[in-house]
């Protein structure tokens, strides 16, 4: 087995949170418990991502603040929020409450572009301004300035018994440096690099250099780095979908396999006008998995990862692959967990 350039010094994880419409307490507890799970078995971090308009999780905002009153240690991210769905100045406030809530542990993830399928939601997301909303880089710069303390206003002081602010309050101090841009292009990697913000690394990036998913991902990493004021110290966090199968029933591996199996084909080229690149799915034992990743050339520059859960498992799956990920795989990828708590079968 190769060695890695430098063992991996924070092991995170990305969760959708699926529910049934018809029970959605259960899916938001189930994701709340994993998030417990995660941190008693020592991870650095957990990202949940947004769903609109599904039965997935539309606010991990909401769900985050709950977290961070069920958690005490874990980082807690968004992987991501699309922005072209929100209002920059509102999230900068319900960021920033979260941010103070939590102790200063959230890391916000965002991405641009058009909301899925716009001209079906525009109507009730947009009805007046629809065509002249800006859903590129700008949107994410009014974030940034509102997060980081830039006035919001030209008012502040007293009027009549209340004080007003000419900033985003609470303003939270440090969360303008944990800011992610989840990119998938080099455009996207070098402007993240340029305002520097920390990057998310996709499992989907576009062909635009190459058509080795790995060789993509590496030259986002480099030219995010080569634009960030931090050069090699800034901070990247690589995204890719793996399932160990050390603990699993014979069942759980039977399933995984067939998951991987139906979305490989995906991987083999580009797929569609926009040259999407898929990464594989890795499947197999802790040690199967190290090797693939310690031959991945983006994994070998990275230091950080949030690794996704596949969707539409079972809870049980789930405290699987995160337990066999924190006593497995990260300890074969030179990580050490935060903290460890004995945790039963059950995830409990």
């Amino acid at each position: 087995m190769p060695l890695p350039s430098q063992p991996l010094r924070k092991l995170g994880f990305l969760t959708i949170g699926l529910f049934d419409q018809a029970d959605p307490r259960k899916g938001h507890e189930s994701t709340l418990e994993i998030i417990e799970l995660g941190e008693r078995l020592g991870f650095d971090s957990a990202w949940l991502r947004h769903r609109h308009l599904q039965y997935g999780i539309s606010s991990p905002v909401a769900v985050l603040a709950a977290a961070s009153q069920r958690t005490t240690r874990i980082e807690l991210g968004t992987a991501v929020i699309p922005l072209g769905w929100e209002n920059p100045l509102r999230l900068a406030e319900d960021l920033a409450t979260v941010d103070i809530l939590s102790g200063g542990r959230l890391n916000p993830g965002v991405s641009v572009g058009p909301p899925m399928h716009f001209d079906r939601v525009k109507g009730a997301l947009y009805p007046d301004t629809a065509d002249a909303e800006d859903f590129g880089h700008d949107r994410v710069a009014r974030l940034l300035d509102f997060v980081r303390g830039a006035p919001a206003t030209d008012f502040s002081g007293v009027e009549g018994f209340e004080v007003f602010s000419d900033r985003v309050q609470p303003h939270a101090s440090g969360l303008g440096r944990r800011l992610w841009y989840g990119g998938g292009s080099l455009r996207s990697a070098r402007w993240a690099g340029e305002h520097a913000m920390n990057l998310l690394t996709s499992s989907v990036v576009k062909a635009e250099e190459s058509e080795d998913f790995a060789e993509v991902q590496l030259s986002h990493v480099r030219a995010f780095r080569a634009r960030h004021p931090d050069g090699d110290r800034a901070r990247v966090s690589q995204g890719l979908v793996v399932i160990p199968t050390d603990s699993a029933t014979p069942e759980q591996r039977a399933r995984y396999e067939a998951y991987a199996t139906e979305r490989t084909p995906r991987t083999a080229a580009p797929q569609g006008p926009a040259r999407l690149m898929f990464a594989p799915d890795l499947v197999g034992t802790s040690a199967e998995i190290a090797e693939r990743l310690y031959s991945h050339a983006a994994f070998r520059e990275i230091d950080e990862v949030a690794f996704a859960l596949p969707f539409t498992f079972e809870h049980a799956d789930y405290v699987q692959i995160l337990t066999d990920i924190a006593t497995g795989l990260g300890p074969a990828l030179g990580w050490q967990p935060s903290t460890v708590t004995q945790v039963t079968s059950d995830g409990r």
